[in-house]
C-alpha cells in the first residue's frame, strides 16, 4: 500500500454495462494493479460488464479506478464513493461471471433500454405522487433493515427471483386502464439497470429509476427531507449503513449473512460466528458446530495477527451493488 495505513480508507462501489469480448485477457492485470496497491474488495467481470466494490486508501483506489476507466466502454464508469475506518474486506478477489448482476434473462440488456433515472432531488415527489407505485427491488433480507416510506416488498430471497415475481404480480399492480408510473430502487443502481430494462421489455412504458440508488440518496438528501427508513444493507463488513454513508448499527451473522439487528443479539438463538435468530431454524446442530469450530479457528488466528482462511468465505459476490 503506498499511503500510511492509518489514514481513512476509501470504499468505491462501482458498476459499468459495456461488451467485454474477453473477460480472461482482462481478469489477470485487474487482480494485479489490485493487489499492487493492497486494494481489497471484490469485482466481478462478465460479457455484460463489470461490478464490484473495493476499499483501499484514496491514492490506491484512485489508481485502480483509473485503470479501470481505461477498460472497453469504461470510461463513464458509475462510482460511489464513502469512507470506512478499518479495511471492509479480508482479500481480493476478481472473478469472471455470466453476469455482472444476476437476473437470468438472457436477453435484457441495459445499454439497449433502461428506465427514466430520476436524481436523488426529485426522488421524494415522484413517489409521493398517488399515481406512481414504488417497488424495493433488492433482496428481503436487505428490505427488512430499512427501505423507502410505502415501497412494496416483493419479499424475495434473490434478484433472480425478480422477474418471476413481477410476472405473478402484474395484473395486481398495474391493474386495467392507463398503467400507474412504476418507481424502482436499489443499493446503488446496478440491479435497477436491469429491473427497468426488464420492465420496459415487459410492456411497461413508464419506468424510473433512483439514480445513483439508495446510496447516493442518503449522501445527498438531508435526513430531515429524507423519506428513507432505517438503514441500508452494503455487501461489505459495515454491514449497514445511514444518512450521510454513517455506519449503520447493525453486525452479520456469519453463518447466513444476513443483517442483525442490535437487540437481536441478546436473542436466545443469537451466538456469535454462528447462529441468529433467521436462520437458527434453518440450520441443524452439525452445521452449527462447524460454523463454532471455524468462528474459533477465526478468533485464535486474529490472536496471532494471521488471517484465517474461512474469513475469505465471508463476503458476498452475488450481488455485490446490488
Amino acid at each position: 500500500m503506498t499511503a500510511s495505513s492509518a489514514q481513512p480508507l476509501t470504499v468505491a462501489a462501482l458498476y459499468r454495462f459495456t461488451h467485454f469480448e474477453d473477460c480472461a485477457r482482462l481478469q489477470v492485470p485487474l487482480q494485479k494493479v489490485c493487489r499492487d496497491k493492497g486494494v481489497k474488495g471484490t469485482l466481478l467481470l462478465a460479457p455484460e460488464g463489470i461490478n464490484g466494490t473495493i476499499a483501499g486508501t484514496p491514492e490506491d483506489i484512485d489508481a485502480v479506478l483509473a485503470h479501470i476507466r481505461a477498460l472497453p466502454g469504461c470510461a463513464d464508469l458509475d462510482i460511489k464513493l464513502s469512507s470506512a475506518a478499518t479495511m471492509p474486506f479480508h482479500r481480493m478477489k476478481v472473478r469472471i461471471k455470466r453476469e455482472i448482476v444476476t437476473m437470468g434473462e438472457p436477453d435484457i440488456d441495459p445499454r439497449a433500454s433502461v428506465g427514466t433515472y430520476v436524481e436523488p432531488h426529485d426522488w421524494n415527489a415522484l413517489i409521493a405522487d398517488p399515481d406512481t407505485i414504488v417497488i424495493d427491488t433488492r433482496n428481503d433480507y436487505e428490505v427488512a433493515v430499512g427501505t423507502f416510506a410505502g415501497a412494496i416488498d416483493p419479499k424475495t430471497p434473490s434478484f433472480r427471483d425478480f422477474p418471476a415475481w413481477f410476472r405473478n404480480e402484474r395484473e395486481r399492480l398495474l391493474g386495467e386502464g392507463k398503467p400507474p408510473r412504476v418507481a424502482m430502487f436499489c443499493t446503488g443502481g446496478i440491479r435497477c439497470e436491469k429491473s427497468t430494462a426488464f420492465l420496459k421489455q415487459e410492456g411497461v412504458d413508464e419506468v424510473y429509476h433512483l439514480k445513483g440508488g439508495i446510496l447516493k440518496y442518503l449522501e445527498t438528501v438531508p435526513e430531515t427531507e429524507s423519506m428513507w427508513q432505517g438503514e441500508c444493507f452494503v455487501f461489505d463488513q459495515r454491514v449497514t449503513i445511514g444518512h450521510g454513508l454513517a455506519q449503520g448499527t447493525h453486525t452479520l451473522c456469519h453463518a447466513c449473512r444476513r443483517p442483525v439487528r442490535a437487540d437481536d443479539l441478546a436473542a436466545p438463538h443469537y451466538e456469535e460466528g454462528v447462529s441468529c435468530p433467521a436462520c437458527y431454524p434453518e440450520r441443524t446442530d452439525s452445521q452449527r458446530a462447524s460454523y463454532r469450530e471455524r468462528h474459533r479457528q477465526e478468533r485464535l488466528a486474529a490472536e496471532r495477527g494471521e488471517a484465517h482462511v474461512g474469513a475469505v468465505h465471508h463476503e458476498r459476490d452475488d450481488a455485490r451493488d446490488g
